[in-house]
């Protein structure tokens, strides 16, 4: 058995994803995770054609580009009257006016505190999410985390981003 293998199986069982689960899903999910990990094992892979394979893998099964998107017509799907959508990034659309934006571009964080009084951070998105785009557009590993004290119920403590205040 390989090492990446024997890996993946050890940190499976730690999380509670075994092969003799009650719940179905799970040992359903770990053989299929560790199928796709023996088929990735038996490829033969050094370590630098392992990791530039997974960097291409997790893009594509994250569904995001491997290339900058152009802005080329042949890159939208219309989805409404004046309202178009990239077919390499779904989160990437065009207005009408031709302005393009990405709805995943931002994330909110705020302190949040529970009934117990342990303090976490909370993230949320929203309207003020999108973030605008020009072409070439390369789409982030990960979008822009910005703290911002909302006023959602149940309603938070005054903060900033060191802490409650």
């Amino acid at each position: 058995m390989s090492n990446i293998l024997s890996h993946a199986m050890m940190e499976l069982d730690r999380i509670g994803m075994t092969e003799n689960s009650e719940d179905e899903m799970n040992v359903l999910m770990r053989k299929h995770i560790l199928h796709m990990m023996n088929e990735f094992a038996g490829e033969g892979h050094s370590g630098f054609s392992a990791s530039y394979a997974i960097s291409i893998l997790t893009r594509l099964m994250d569904f995001k580009p491997l290339s900058s998107l152009t802005g080329d017509e042949v890159e939208w799907n219309e989805v409404g009257e004046g309202q178009w959508q990239n077919k390499r990034r779904s989160s990437v659309f065009k207005n009408a006016d031709g302005t393009c934006y990405d709805i995943d571009g931002r994330v909110f964080w705020e302190w949040y505190k529970d009934e117990e009084g342990n303090v976490s951070k909370t993230y949320y998105t929203g309207g003020e999410s999108s973030v605008p785009v020009t072409f070439p557009y390369t789409v982030p590993d990960k979008p822009i985390y910005e703290y911002r004290h909302s006023d959602a119920e149940p309603l938070q403590p005054k903060q900033n981003e060191e802490g409650f205040l």
